[in-house]
C-alpha cells in the first residue's frame, strides 16, 4: 500500500575519492545542523513523522508505559560520616533529586532539586563525588541528554555553594583531596584527555596540569584518589588494532611525591583499585577472560605485581574493594556471580543472588564491611541489596514497584544458536508461560555487539509491555561484546566486525526456523553502537525485518571518525584513513549500501541536537537516502528529532515516556500488533 510522500530532499553531486575509489555523498549538506536549509529539512520530517505516529493505539502505548515507569526509583547509595547519599525520582517527579539521609532509614533530605532548577525541566542533576567526611559534594548539571556538564562544588549542611564552578565540559570524574583543599578532576582540552586539580578559591583558568600533556586525541583518561587520601590513581588509555591499550600511573598525596608509569605501552586492559598500600588490578594481560593482580604501592611495577585471583573460564567483569576483601564479579554464561575473596586471594565464598540475572558490582569501601548492589533480570524488577561481605548477611534495601507487572507469569529462557561461520552465540528469550508457538508471533530483537560491552539479561518496561500483550522480546548476545572475554570482543571489531552482523541475522532466521515469527511480525532495535547493528542488518537483509528502530546510530563509516568521540572510537571500528580498513568499512557501511528500488523495512531514526557522541548527522543523512531510495513508498521512513535529545538518557520522565511510546507503538503498528494491552493469565 502506497503511503504519504515523505519531505523532498535535494542530492547534491559530491563524490570524495578515497584511495584511489569513487565514494558518493549526496547528502553532505545534511551535515551541518546549524543551516537555515538542515533546520528546514528537519522540522519537515518532523511534521512528517507526527502524521504517522500520532494515533490512538500510541496513547494506549503511552499509557501503559507510563504505568511501569512514573513510579519511586531509587540509586545505589554510599555512607560518608553516618549519612548516605543517593539519587531518588519519586513517582510525581520528572526529575531525580539528590539526597541524603542519617542512618539506613532516616527520613530523605534533600541537598538538590533538579525539578526546580529550570522551567523545561531539561536540566538533571547526579552526584559526582562527596569528600570522605560528607561536608562537601560536587554534583553534575547536564542539559538534556547531552554528554558535556558542568560541574559545581556545595558545602552539604549549610547548602552553600562555592564559587568553584567547572564550565560546561565533557567530564570523567572528580575526586576530592583528603583535606578538602580542592579536587582532582579529569576532561578534553582541545579534543585531548587532561588530568587537573582545582584548588578552592582559585580561578579555574588556574587549575594545576597533572597529566595528559603527551595524550593525543584518541586517548582518554581518568583519575581518583585513594580513601584514605593517600595516593592519586591515573588511568589512560585508547583503543588499538589488538584492543585497549591502558596506562596505569599512581601518585604520592601525602606528602605529594612525582607522578609515576606503573605499566607502560602494554597493550592490555589495567583497571586500578585500592587496598593500603596494595593496588589491585583487573587486567586481561596474559588473560582474555581477566585476572586480577596485586602490586606494592611503595614501589609499584608490573613485573613486581603477583596474581591473587586467577583467570577462569567465566569472564571477570568488575571488582570491588570492600571490607579488606575483594569482590569479583564474574559474567558467566550471560548471567551474574560474584565471589568474595581475601586479601591475598583465598577464597571466602559466593554471593546468593536472587536469580539468573545481572547484578552490579559491591559498592562501599576498604574500611567498611557494608556494601550495595543492584539486580534485576527480565522477569526480576531492579531491587538495591544491602550485603555485608563479612557477615554474608544480605538484605533488600530497596525494590522497584512494578504495578501489574505479574512477573511470575513470564519466562526468561536462554537458548543458543549457530551463526553463519558455525560460531555458537547466545540468546535470551523473554515472553508469557506457555506461549504457543504458531509462527506468528511478534517478536522484538536487540542486540549490541561491540566496544566489549556485554548485554546481559535486565529488567526493561518495554520488553515487558511486549511480553504482556502476548509478543516475544529477544536479545541476543553478539560477538563484538565483552561476554566472553577478549576472544569474543576481537572477533567482532574492525576488519571481523561482519561476523556482528552475521550473528545478528543468524539470529532472526532461527527465530523463524523454529516457529516464533515470520519475517512480517520481525521488528529490531538498537541503539548508538546497536543502531549500526540494525543499519546493516536491514542494509544487507530488508526482506527479513519488517520494522526497525535504529537510535543515536553509526551508520557513514566513510565520516564516522572526523568527530572526537569518533576519533576515540576509530581504535574499535578502524579507520579509513587506513586503505586495508577502509575496503571492510565500505563493504557494510549502511549509507553506502543503499539501493534505490529496494523493499526496505519501516524505520525510524531516533535522534537530537545534543547529541555529541554520535553526530545526529549519521541519521539524517540514512533517512534521506531510504526516503530516496524507497521510491514506492511501501513502508515509511521516519526521523524522530528532538532538540534536547542527546546520547544520554538525559530527558524528563515524561519526555522519555513519549519517545519511548513513540517508537514502540510505530512498531507495534508496522507489524499489525496491539501494543499497551494486558492480558493478564
Amino acid at each position: 500500500m502506497k503511503i504519504p510522500s515523505p519531505p523532498i530532499t535535494g542530492r547534491d553531486n559530491v563524490i570524495d575519492v578515497i584511495h584511489g575509489v569513487e565514494v558518493p555523498d549526496p547528502y553532505r549538506w545534511l551535515e551541518d545542523g546549524n543551516s537555515p536549509e538542515t533546520r528546514a529539512w528537519i522540522g519537515a520530517q518532523q511534521e512528517y513523522a507526527a502524521s504517522f505516529l500520532r494515533t490512538p493505539a500510541r496513547e494506549k502505548v503511552r499509557d501503559r508505559l507510563a504505568e511501569l515507569t512514573k513510579i519511586d526509583a531509587v540509586g545505589i547509595p554510599f555512607e560518608r560520616r553516618g549519612y548516605y547519599f543517593y539519587a531518588r525520582r519519586s513517582a510525581d517527579e520528572q526529575r531525580a533529586v539528590i539526597c541524603r539521609r542519617q542512618g539506613l532509614d532516616g527520613p530523605d533530605e534533600v541537598l538538590i532539586d533538579a525539578n526546580s532548577m529550570s522551567p523545561d525541566r531539561m536540566l538533571g542533576v547526579h552526584i559526582v563525588t562527596v569528600s570522605r567526611d560528607g561536608s562537601l559534594m560536587l554534583y553534575g548539571v547536564r542539559r538534556g541528554g547531552e554528554d558535556e556538564q558542568e560541574i559545581r562544588a556545595m558545602e552539604v549542611e549549610s547548602r552553600r555553594h562555592l564559587d568553584d564552578a567547572l564550565p560546561r565540559a565533557r567530564y570523567y570524574g572528580a575526586s576530592w583531596k583528603h583535606d578538602r583543599s580542592g579536587f582532582f578532576y579529569a576532561t578534553r582540552v582541545d579534543r585531548a584527555p587532561r588530568i587537573r586539580f582545582h584548588r578552592l578559591g582559585t580561578a579555574v583558568t588556574a587549575d594545576r596540569e597533572i597529566l595528559g600533556a603527551d595524550l593525543g586525541q584518541e586517548w582518554y583518561a581518568a583519575a581518583s584518589a585513594t580513601f584514605d587520601g593517600r595516593y592519586l590513581l591515573v588511568a589512560a588509555g585508547k583503543r588499538t588494532k589488538r584492543g585497549n591499550c591502558n596506562r596505569l600511573y599512581v601518585q604520592r598525596l601525602d606528602p605529594e611525591g612525582q607522578i609515576v608509569l606503573v605499566t607502560g605501552n602494554i597493550e592490555a586492559e589495567f583497571i586500578p583499585h585500592y587496598a593500603p598500600d596494595s593496588l589491585i588490578v583487573l587486567t586481561d594481560w596474559n588473560a582474555p577472560n581477566r585476572r586480577v593482580m596485586r602490586m606494592d604501592l611503595a614501589s609499584p611495577s608490573l613485573e613486581a605485581s603477583r596474581e591473587i585471583v586467577p583467570e577462569g573460564a567465566a569472564r571477570i567483569e568488575s571488582v570491588s574493594t570492600v571490607g579488606a576483601r575483594i569482590a569479583v564479579n564474574y559474567l558467566e554464561n550471560v548471567r551474574s556471580r560474584i565471589r568474595i575473596f581475601e586479601a591475598d586471594g583465598t577464597p571466602v565464598r559466593e554471593v546468593e543472588l536472587p536469580g539468573a540475572g545481572t547484578a552490579s558490582r559491591l559498592f562501599g569501601r576498604w574500611d567498611r564491611t557494608e556494601s550495595f548492589f543492584a539486580f534485576s533480570s527480565f522477569n526480576h524488577a531492579p531491587a538495591i541489596y544491602r550485603y555485608d561481605v563479612a557477615t554474608d548477611e544480605c538484605s533488600v534495601w530497596w525494590q522497584f514497584d512494578a504495578p501489574n507487572a505479574h512477573l511470575d507469569q513470564y519466562e526468561t529462557r536462554q537458548i543458543w544458536y549457530g551463526s553463519k561461520d558455525g560460531t555458537r552465540i547466545p540468546m535470551y528469550l523473554f515472553h508469557r508461560r506457555g506461549l504457543e508457538l504458531d509462527g506468528a508471533r511478534p517478536v522484538l530483537l536487540t542486540g549490541y555487539g561491540g566496544f566489549n560491552l556485554s548485554l546481559p539479561a535486565a529488567y526493561s518496561p518495554s520488553a515487558l509491555m511486549w511480553a504482556e500483550s502476548d509478543g516475544v522480546f529477544a536479545q541476543a548476545n553478539l560477538r563484538g561484546g565483552g561476554e566472553f572475554g577478549a576472544q569474543w570482543h576481537q572477533a567482532g571489531r574492525r576488519e571481523r566486525k561482519q561476523n556482528v552482523f552475521d550473528d545478528f541475522i543468524a539470529a532472526a532466521e532461527w527465530l523463524i526456523a523454529n516457529r516464533y515469527t515470520s519475517s512480517s511480525k520481525l521488528a529490531i532495535r538498537g541503539g548508538s553502537n546497536g543502531g549500526l547493528l540494525v543499519g546493516a542488518a536491514l542494509t544487507q537483509r530488508p526482506e527479513l525485518f519488517q520494522a526497525v528502530i535504529c537510535s543515536r546510530p553509526v551508520l557513514d563509516m566513510m565520516r564516522k571518525h572526523l568527530n572526537e568521540v569518533g576519533r576515540i572510537n576509530a581504535g574499535e571500528y578502524g579507520s579509513p584513513e587506513d586503505p586495508a580498513m577502509f575496503k571492510y568499512l565500505l563493504a557494510y557501511s549502511p549509507y553506502h549500501n543503499v539501493h534505490r528500488g529496494t523493499r526496505y523495512p519501516s524505520v525510524i531514526f531516533v535522534t537530537g541536537d545534543l547529541d555529541s557522541r554520535v553526530d545526529p548527522m549519521q541519521a539524517r543523512k540514512m533517512c534521506a537516502a531510504l526516503q530516496w531510495a524507497t521510491a514506492a513508498h511501501e513502508n515509511p521512513i521516519l526521523l524522530h528529532y528532538q532538540s534536547e535529545a542527546g546520547h544520554m538518557p538525559g530527558l524528563p520522565i515524561d519526555a522519555a515516556i513519549d519517545e519511548g511510546a513513540d517508537v514502540l507503538a510505530f512498531l507495534a503498528n508496522e507489524i499489525g500488533f496491539e501494543l499497551g494491552m494486558r492480558r493478564d493469565g
